[in-house]
């Protein structure tokens, strides 16, 4: 007999998930726990194990679609049944693909702008709609009652709540569109008359203008949602930035001194991340509302201090989680780091290396960068850039001295903290990274 795989639940507010690619194909033999396909949600990007073993018999759900939790997504056939028989519920599996947004239509979208809901109207909605969506409706104003559901049997989805955050922005644009060429100025003889002109479409962005040898290369899925992410994160996050420099010549010192001993006594390189990351959690612990979350109608202080470490890989980017980064040293933070970036490039992190981050870290200087502006990871109140460490001339006590300098930049939830804090928080990273010294431990 075969045996129904069901689309998991990627964490506690996660209703449905994006088959990024299968691992095995119809015909693959499978063991127990092997990995068996690619999940993506806008939480999560991880292998999912089989649940059982067996031969893969039927593939429900293909690569780039999006089903509701609990939907069926393949059949495997256990040994010694037949694969004929199906344990799957009768009816089959209810998919979910949300349509694509276009905003290129001469017409205006209708709005779906909700009126201020009591607690009282809030309530009813609990059990009809994900936190997810709650959430994300009451940020935009929309009313979730006047969406067409595109999930199982009519569910409103994320994406649904998104494409009218769309439309509505869309109409509005339209609107002022219409409103800034109600009139334009024409030259007539010598003198100059107003003339109606009809309103141009405004579209999402440019589209791209393609000559005959171009390439053109289809989204894969996990940069389909990579983009779904930057730009969901960019228009309901109220992005502010700011930047510090940093001399840590006493750093760069510190490092070069115990970098081939810590290798052979550790196993592991000391790289400047470690103590980067130490510095930032040092100043997470002293201004907590960095380590925030925004809720809609609430903030939430993280009690836990779980650092993200944005990552390149050569599939897109990923942000693997170093849970309880205040317990560890720089040691501990060296090897961590090391493990979850190899990890994660190597296509092997799990479901709980990429959850829970409450504040992310990225190491730009790294490729050589000097100066970077950061999209948040939401719903975390702000990412942190790391630059590279470059060697220049600065004025010490009214003298010009060679130091190692690193510029330090800050992307913060305006939502969450004012100037003021993150301004206290971006200058305890910089003193705690100047306090470096021959003296400082790793241990």
């Amino acid at each position: 007999m075969a045996e129904v795989v069901l689309m998991p639940q990627l964490g506690e507010s996660v209703t449905e998930g994006t088959i990024g690619q299968w691992l095995k194909k119809v015909g693959d033999a499978v063991e127990k726990y092997e990995s068996l396909l690619e999940v993506m949600t806008d939480k999560v990007n991880a292998e999912v194990p089989a649940p059982i073993g067996g031969t893969i018999s039927k593939i429900l759900v293909e690569d780039g679609q999006t089903v509701a939790v609990g939907t069926p997504i393949c059949e495997i056939a256990v040994e010694g049944g037949s694969e004929t028989e199906s344990n799957a519920p009768t009816g089959g599996a209810e998919s979910s693909v949300p349509s694509p947004t276009s905003l290129s239509s001469e017409t205006i979208p209708p709005q779906h702008v909700a009126a201020d809901v009591s607690a009282k109207d809030g309530e009813s909605l609990r059990g009809r709609y994900s936190p997810a969506v709650r959430r994300l409706a009451a940020e935009n104003r929309i009313n979730p009652d006047t969406l067409s559901g595109t999930g199982a049997k009519g569910r409103v989805t994320r994406q649904d709540v998104l494409k009218a955050v769309e439309e509505q922005s869309h109409t509005a644009e339209v609107k002022q569109e219409i409103a800034d060429n109600s009139t334009v100025q024409t030259p007539a003889a010598n003198n100059a008359r107003t003339a109606p002109v009809s309103p141009v479409p405004l579209v999402a962005g440019a589209t791209a203008v393609i000559d005959p040898d171009d390439e053109i290369v289809p989204l894969s899925s996990i940069r389909n949602v990579i983009a779904e992410r930057m730009v969901r994160s960019k228009m309901t996050v109220p992005h502010a930035w700011l930047m510090m420099e940093v001399d840590v010549s006493g750093l760069v010192a510190l490092r070069d001194r115990l970098k081939e001993a810590f290798k052979a006594k550790e196993g592991v390189s000391l790289t400047y991340l470690p103590f980067m990351l130490r510095a930032v959690i040092q100043a997470l612990k002293a201004v907590p509302e960095m380590n925030a979350q925004w809720n809609g109608d609430s903030i939430v202080l993280k009690k836990h201090i779980n650092i993200g470490m944005a990552t390149a890989t050569d599939r897109g980017l990923v942000v693997p989680v170093i849970k309880n980064a205040d317990e560890k040293n720089i040691v501990g933070l060296a090897k961590v780091s090391q493990d979850l970036v190899k990890r994660a490039r190597s296509g092997r992190l799990t479901m709980d290396d990429l959850n829970g981050g409450t504040f992310t870290v990225d190491n730009t200087g790294a490729i050589g960068t000097v100066l970077t502006y950061p999209i948040i990871n939401a719903p975390e109140a702000g990412i942190i850039t790391m630059e590279s460490i470059v060697k220049r001339p600065v004025v010490i006590n009214d003298m010009v001295a060679i130091r190692s300098m690193m510029n330090v930049c800050i992307s913060f939830d305006h939502r969450v903290v004012d100037g003021a804090e993150a301004g206290q928080f971006i200058r305890l990273v910089k003193d705690n990274l100047e306090a470096i010294g021959p003296s400082t431990s790793v241990y």
